[in-house]
This record gives C-alpha cells, structure tokens and sequence, in this order.
C-alpha cells in the first residue's frame, strides 16, 4: 500500500479542509494511504505582529514553514487556503488545479451593513477588507483582529464588536452558516485573489509524479483557470496579502472567463476597479491586462502609498 503525507497548518479551518479534499481521494484510490500531518506557521505562532512584519522574517506568515517541509521531503503534499499563498511557487514547488471552490466572498458576522450603528465597531486584520468597508461606512471604527475563525468570532463578544468580517468559505467549511449576517457583495466587497478555493502545493521532481497523477484526479481545470487570472493580476501589481487588492474571476457560458479587480486606499477614499474577459487558455495574459488596466488608472500611486504607510507601523 502507498502512503503519502498531507500537511497543512494547525487550525480546525485548515483540518477541514483536509478532511475536504482527501474525501474524494480515499474513495477513487482505495488502496492509498493519506496521512494527515500538522505544521505550525510563524502567523499562527505570531498573533501580535502584522503579517508584513511576520512575513518579513519568516517568508510568508501562513505557507513559508508548510513550504519549506514539503522542500525538505517530511511531507508529500500541502493543503493551503489559496489565498494565503505568495502569487510565486519556490523553486521546487508547483500548485494543481484545485478541487472546486467554496463560496468566495467576505461574510459580516453579527450584524448586516444597514444594521449596524453609527460609528459600530467592526472587527478585521485585513487591509483590504478595511479599505473596503470605510469606503461604504467611513463610520465605522475598525478594531484589528486576527486568530483562527471561532476565535475571531468570539471577539463580537470579548472585545465588545458590533460585528467581524470573515470569509464565507471557513465559515460554510466549519459549519457556521448561521453564524453569517450578510454576504457582503462583490461589486463592493471583491475577494482576495484565490479566496474560498485550496491551494494543493507539490514538488515539481520526478518522484512526485506519481502522486501528482493521483491528485490530479480531483483538480476543476475551469476554477484553476479563474484563480490564475485572479493570481496573475495581484502578481502584476506586485501585490500580497497585505495591500488592498481584491479580484474574482469567473467563467462565462461560452467558457470565457470575466475577471473583476479592484485597488483601495487604506482608508476606502481612494478606489480604482476594472473588468475584462479572456480565453480561459490564457489566464495570465488576462490577470496581467487587467492589472495594465488599472496601473493606467492610477493603481501604483496607491499601492505606493499604502506600502509606505504600513512600512512605518
């Protein structure tokens, strides 16, 4: 019997996701052992610091230790959340089509936009979804919060919020639907690039082609498609988790893909937003026109300005 090495990070989010995406494998492959193995990120060890700050030292906040085990050979395969991933594999490593997608947008926990007070105090350690909810409720006071998603939606209580932001996608894979207030739209609310889908990292030699053939098995070539669109648009504004760029991409009845992105100023004053459609046979080139697109809007200008401004904190 064949056995490979599943890692992801230590969460009850990241162990569903697992759960998730082996379920399908068991069932095609019988005869082939998955084994489960935990690894701690430098942000899940960190719930103080700013993620530019941790990933500054370690990498990236939630992939660089995940990575670096699948590099050395303790694990076969890594399940990330997509969206925390750098838009560049490390030599070595490549990412698969993934399994489908689970809802991508943002979800207001503990209130609906409408409901909440004037000057409501709503939680979230996001840059993008800050700038995104101040350019709506410029209200609103934003209280920064991180951690795991129960954790965060304790808060509400702890920290005395009027709501969180989370995204649908955790909440729907740990069973939290009534936890949701409201499904924030996408016309103001873009996802990070890659949100609600996984990201399945393996290496690149030979020795893995095996398992790569298995796991391609389960791979969604239409959301793949999507994802790299998203991917390539926030590689070209040399963006990350940290800035606030939101994009989705999705595919249209005669198989084309429409890729929506979006570029905030921290404080939601400053926004710059563009649509174009492609061949899903060429996602990148897609990603990369639309980010021409908005660079020619004025998209840099804020993007330097936000990249200064978090360089001081």
């Amino acid at each position: 019997m064949v056995q490979y090495l599943v890692g992801s990070r230590a969460s009850n989010l990241a162990k569903a996701q697992v759960r998730e995406y082996l379920r399908p494998l068991r069932e095609r492959f019988p005869d082939t052992t998955f084994t489960h193995h935990v690894i701690l990120e430098s942000g899940d060890r960190d719930r103080r610091s700013l993620l530019s700050s941790v990933s500054a030292v370690s990498g990236s906040a939630f992939s660089g230790e995940q990575e670096a085990a699948l590099l050395r050979g303790d694990v076969d395969v890594i399940v990330h959340s997509l969206k925390d991933l750098p838009t560049a594999n490390p030599t070595g490593l490549m990412l698969l089509p993934p399994p489908g997608r689970e809802d991508v947008r943002d979800a207001l926990c503990g209130s609906t936009l409408a409901g909440l007070r004037k000057g409501a105090r709503v939680g979230t350690g996001a840059p993008r979804r800050i700038a995104q909810l101040l350019a709506v409720r410029p209200d609103l006071e934003i209280v920064q919060i991180r951690g795991n998603v129960p954790p965060r939606l304790k808060k509400i209580e702890t920290q005395g919020l009027d709501a969180v932001v989370l995204a649908a996608a955790g909440l729907h894979r740990l069973g939290l639907d009534h936890e949701i207030g409201e499904l924030l739209p996408f016309d103001l609310f873009p996802p990070s690039p890659g949100q609600g889908a996984l990201g399945i990292q393996v290496r690149t030699d030979e020795s893995s082609a095996s398992l790569r053939a298995i796991l391609s098995t389960v791979g969604d070539v239409a959301v793949d498609a999507e994802i790299r669109a998203e991917r390539a648009l926030l590689a070209e504004l040399h963006g990350g988790c940290s800035v606030p760029v939101g994009a989705y991409g999705e595919t249209l009845p005669d198989g084309g893909i429409r890729l929506f992105g979006q570029v905030s100023s921290l404080d939601g004053t400053e926004q710059i937003s563009g649509t174009l459609s492609g061949p899903p046979a060429e996602p990148e080139k897609l990603g990369a026109a639309l980010a021409a697109l908005l660079i020619d809007r004025g998209a840099h200008s804020i993007l330097d300005a936000v990249r200064a401004a978090l360089a001081v904190r």
